[in-house]
């Protein structure tokens, strides 16, 4: 018997049991300038902040289990990557009353606000550039499954 191979197993044996390989996870930006994206994130979005090393990671948190997690940029992953990703915010209320809260905060809002049959939307970015959305989701529409993508 390969020495790990009984871990190996052991493993595979949790995974089926719980049904997923994954407890949790988040998406990572990198910010050029780690105080004033906590900020932003904190203080202009209202998002929970759940903890900071320093300069090296801070983690905010949304609602029902998403986590943003902030990381100094660098050479290798610069900040504010145009078209790369874009992180959409589920509102619990009114679009409108959300954007008004938001500029008043300073949010520079990208154009109207969209409004389809699965929600409204309206983008914006941080201060490092990155693509962030609103969204209002219409609920009958996208509980029907709707709003899911066919195949033509």
């Amino acid at each position: 018997m390969r020495s790990g191979s009984f871990h190996h197993r052991a493993l595979r044996r949790s995974w089926r049991k719980e049904g997923t390989l994954y407890s949790s996870g988040n998406v990572t930006i990198y910010v050029a300038n780690m105080d004033a994206s906590v900020r932003f994130y904190t203080e202009t979005l209202g998002l929970k902040l759940a903890y900071r090393f320093g300069d090296h990671w801070a983690a905010v948190e949304i609602g029902k289990g998403l986590t943003i997690g902030l990381h100094p940029a660098s050479a290798e992953m610069p900040a504010g990557r145009k078209g790369s990703m874009a992180i959409g915010l589920e509102l619990s209320g009114s679009i409108h009353e959300a954007v008004r809260i938001l500029e008043s905060k300073g949010v520079k809002f990208q154009g109207v606000v969209n409004e389809g049959k699965s929600g409204n939307f309206i983008g914006f970015e941080d201060p490092d550039g990155n693509q962030l959305y609103l969204a209002q989701l219409n609920r009958s529409h996208v509980d029907q499954g709707e709003g899911k993508y066919q195949a033509v």
